[in-house]
């Protein structure tokens, strides 16, 4: 077994970041929803 591909790791390194930002956005983006129909029930 031999070290695995750069290229592949690089790859699967690029994938998670992206997936960590997209979460970060998308529960970023639900809190202040959140956040503003709350302000906007008072």
């Amino acid at each position: 077994m031999d070290s695995p591909d750069p290229l592949f790791v690089g790859l699967l390194i690029a994938l998670a970041a992206f997936f960590l930002f997209a979460y970060l956005l998308v529960r970023r983006t639900l809190l202040s929803l959140r956040k503003g129909y709350e302000d906007g029930q008072r």
